[in-house]
């Protein structure tokens, strides 16, 4: 048979799509493929042996499908990046603790409110039945850091943390290590929680139940780096992919401490967007004016709008309590991916001729209802010592972003 040039064509096109064709089903074998964790496959890739897709089966080798992290209440995403820390206003105390740099901060989660009230009354009753009665008053928040010697506060030292009135302002006159336990126990009745609610066997171990996907990331203090990135909150600056049209010196757009903006924030147009001390002896402005914060101590944690992130009163209200121990010149020796200063390594508090510094001392963040605005810019750094604690002091938890959804 004779066959023309035109049809020897057409028969060799022929071939090479059936070929490809035979390649391609040989590629796309059971289970092979692009894998994630919500889809693993049925079949190792590796050695072609069948996964066990039931955590019943202890035959088999047993992955586990997950879409996503398992998160704990009141936590917002911050998604993490690259960002310039550092304090970016003029640095009127010459402390000079904080210069600008730029590192990257892994995704993770914050609490979108500080802990009120309310919530360490929780803790302190979960608390007594596992601890001693001189334990419990060790953890108790410290009511007289209201009162003064030239002032009269009784009314706070009193109230402030029991009545009901003040339920959801945050909490005061919590230490460092006091705020380090509610993190700790927070952890543990959650997880708990979240055992009794999803059914989740309780004889699994820890490294079980993340080899699951069901353990609960450990609630924890934010670092000072995680705590300033989310506070600035500049994903609110974003436009055209990288670029970001203006810095901030505060956790809103803006010079000022008042809302530019008619629309954007919910409130009106110049009405504060921060608690804070507005000069000597102005805590709150004049009285019947609607433009002032009105506020003379801290304030209901959802009462000023929340930054871009949906954290509320990451300036004003109350200082948070941070991780880190506090070094002046911790900018020159942190990392440049998750800074953190664990202790006092690289900057020895031998090397300081003052006993202030010290692997006691942690660092405070954000300005409160008692400080000037120049304390407001995230920027700002103090420090006090750990088992300390004051009536403008109180904190939040974070909590790791494990890995990406769907990946």
């Amino acid at each position: 048979m004779v066959f023309g040039k035109s049809n020897l064509r057409m028969i060799a096109a022929t071939l090479l799509i059936v070929g490809g064709a035979i390649l391609s089903s040989c590629n796309k074998q059971t289970g092979y493929g692009r894998r994630t964790a919500a889809k693993p496959g049925k079949v190792s890739p590796t050695t072609g042996a069948s996964y066990s897709l039931s955590d019943k089966d202890t035959t088999n080798f047993y992955v586990t499908r997950v879409a996503k992290q398992i998160i704990g209440p009141n936590l917002k995403y911050i998604q993490g990046g690259r960002a310039v820390l550092g304090s970016q206003e003029q640095d009127v105390m010459a402390f000079r603790d904080n210069v600008e740099r730029t590192v990257t901060i892994a995704s993770f989660y914050m609490d979108e409110t500080e802990i009120t009230n309310n919530d360490y009354r929780e803790f302190i009753f979960n608390m007594r039945k596992k601890v001693s009665a001189d334990s419990i008053l060790k953890l108790e928040p410290a009511e007289s850091v209201w009162a003064g010697s030239l002032s009269y506060n009784d009314v706070y030292d009193t109230y402030y943390y029991r009545f009901p009135g003040f339920n959801f302002y945050p909490v005061a006159g919590v230490s460092w290590t006091q705020a380090s336990v509610y993190a700790k126990w927070r952890t543990e009745y959650v997880s708990e929680l979240m055992r009794e609610k999803n059914k989740i066997d309780s004889t699994l171990n820890k490294n079980q139940l993340i080899e699951r996907g069901v353990s609960l990331p450990e609630y924890r203090l934010p670092s000072e780096a995680e705590w300033e990135y989310a506070a600035k909150a500049m994903i609110g600056t974003q436009y055209m992919d990288e670029n970001q049209e203006q810095g901030r010196i505060y956790p809103w757009d803006g010079r000022g401490v008042r809302n530019p903006y008619n629309i954007k924030r919910k409130g009106r147009q110049g009405d504060f967007l921060g608690n804070f001390k507005r000069g000597r002896g102005d805590y709150a402005g004049i009285a019947g004016s609607v433009s002032n914060d009105g506020d003379i101590i801290p304030a209901n944690v959802y009462d000023y709008p929340p930054n871009d992130f949906g954290l509320y009163n990451m300036a004003g209200n109350v200082n948070e309590w941070v991780n880190d121990v506090y070094r002046p010149l911790s900018y020159q020796d942190f990392d440049d991916l998750n800074p953190l200063r664990k202790d006092g390594v690289f900057d020895e508090e031998e090397t300081y001729g003052t006993t202030m510094i010290t692997d006691e001392f942690r660092v405070y963040k954000g300005g409160s209802w008692r400080d000037v605005t120049y304390w407001l810019a995230p920027g700002t750094r103090r420090f006090m010592h750990q088992d300390s604690a004051t009536n403008h002091i109180g904190f939040r938890c974070a909590m790791i972003a494990i890995g990406q959804q769907g990946k």
